[in-house]
C-alpha cells in the first residue's frame, strides 16, 4: 500500500527536501519512535522540578510546610499517571504502524508539543489551587492543555489507518471503528471538564484526577 503524494493529508505542503510530483519516500517507525519516548521522558521528568523543598523554615515547622505544599503533590501524581498512560497508548498504537512519512512526522511533532506543555499548567493548578478566582483560570488552562493533547492524540491516529495508510496490515473495519471511538473519548471528556471549570473548577480538577486513575485500570482507555 503506498502512502499519500506529497502535501496531502492533514498538513499542508511538501517535505523539506521533497520534490513536487515525486513519489513520497517513507520509512519505519524506530527514529519516531526513540524520538517520541524521549520527550515523554522528559516532560515527565520535569514535572518533580516544580515539587521544592520549602525554603527557610525551621525545623520544627517543616512537617507543616511539607503538608502545605500539598497542591504539588497532587499536580505531580495527576500529570506523571496522565504523560504515563499517553506513554503506554502511543506504545500500542505503534505496535500497528509500520511507517512513516513527512506529515505524520510532522503530525507527531505537533502532538508532542502540546504534551511537552504539560509542566506549565500542572505548576499553575498547583499554585492557584488555593485562590478561588485564579483556580478557574488555572483548571481552563490545564483542561484546553489536554483537549490539545487528545485530539493530537487522535489525529495521529487518524492519519496513520485512514485507508491503512501507514499501518501494517489490514485491520478488521469494526475494529477500526471501535478504535476510533475509543480515541475520540478523550477529547469529549476533557472538553466537558473545561466547561464545568468555568462554573466548579474543583470538580474539574477532580475529574482530571479520577481520569489519570482510571485509565490506568486494565481494560480502560484507548487501545490500538
Amino acid at each position: 500500500m503506498t502512502g499519500p503524494e506529497p502535501g496531502s493529508g492533514p498538513i499542508g505542503g511538501s517535505g523539506a527536501g521533497s520534490d513536487t510530483g515525486a513519489p513520497e519516500q517513507s520509512s519505519d517507525t524506530s527514529r519516531l519512535e526513540t524520538f517520541s519516548d524521549g520527550v515523554l521522558a522528559i516532560a515527565i521528568t520535569l514535572l518533580i522540578l516544580e515539587v521544592r523543598v520549602p525554603p527557610d523554615v525551621p525545623g520544627r515547622d517543616l512537617g507543616r510546610a511539607v503538608l502545605h505544599q500539598w497542591p504539588s503533590y497532587a499536580g505531580y501524581a495527576v500529570s506523571f499517571l496522565t504523560i504515563g498512560v499517553i506513554w503506554v497508548n502511543h506504545h500500542h498504537m505503534f505496535k500497528l504502524i509500520a511507517r512513516t512519512n513527512h506529515p505524520f512526522l510532522m503530525i507527531n511533532v505537533v502532538f508532542l508539543m502540546a504534551i511537552a506543555f504539560l509542566p506549565w499548567p500542572t505548576t499553575l493548578v498547583a499554585d492557584y489551587i488555593r485562590d478561588p478566582d485564579g483556580r478557574r483560570v488555572a483548571a481552563v488552562v490545564y483542561g484546553l492543555t489536554m483537549v490539545a493533547v487528545a485530539v493530537m492524540f487522535c489525529v495521529v491516529w487518524f492519519y496513520a489507518s485512514w485507508r491503512g495508510r501507514l499501518l501494517n496490515g489490514e485491520l478488521d473495519r469494526e475494529a477500526l471503528n471501535r478504535t476510533y471511538r475509543s480515541y475520540l473519548l478523550g477529547p469529549v471528556v476533557y472538553g466537558s471538564a473545561v466547561v464545568i471549570a468555568l462554573f466548579a473548577p474543583l470538580v474539574s480538577l477532580a475529574i482530571y484526577a479520577a481520569l489519570a486513575v482510571y485509565w490506568l485500570l486494565p481494560g480502560t482507555g484507548p487501545r490500538a
